[in-house]
């Protein structure tokens, strides 16, 4: 049941991403482009996202368990370090230059083209370096 219930929430979030336009990197840098061609709907998106996940936290974090019973685990770490403002800068650096974030790359992987592959492959590389880097400093 666990993986069927994934599964439908991983298409919803993928559908999502395809209608709100986060899949379309042209909408994003549209969105990004502050002093150029501004096209502030994608802010409608990112606030109905905010929301969304404003009122799912605040019930999470009232339960020890989700609907289908497994444990609900939340972040506890409130900290802003370097490693979550050098993450930050590298997130907002890609998205910016290719107009994708991991989970509309993911979803435009379907959709074909050779640049969200080659983004998708930058991705995953940059992870198994952080990775690497990470283990070899402990």
């Amino acid at each position: 049941m666990s993986a069927l219930t994934s599964l439908l929430a991983g298409l919803v979030f993928g559908l999502g991403l395809v209608i709100s336009g986060m899949a379309n990197p042209a909408k994003v840098l549209g969105f990004l482009d502050l002093f150029g061609n501004w096209d502030p709907s994608m802010a409608f998106v990112m606030a109905g996202a905010l929301l969304v996940g404003t009122i799912a936290f605040r019930i999470a974090g009232k339960r020890t368990r989700a609907i289908l019973g497994a444990p609900i685990s939340l972040p506890t770490a409130r900290d802003i370090d370097r490693r979550l403002v050098l993450g930050s800068l590298a997130f907002g650096i890609g998205w910016g230059l290719a107009g994708y974030c991991p989970g509309p790359v993911i979803t435009s992987l379907a959709v074909g083209g050779v640049k969200p592959w080659i983004f998708f492959l930058a991705m995953v590389a940059g992870m198994l370096v952080f990775e690497f880097l990470d283990r070899s400093r402990t």
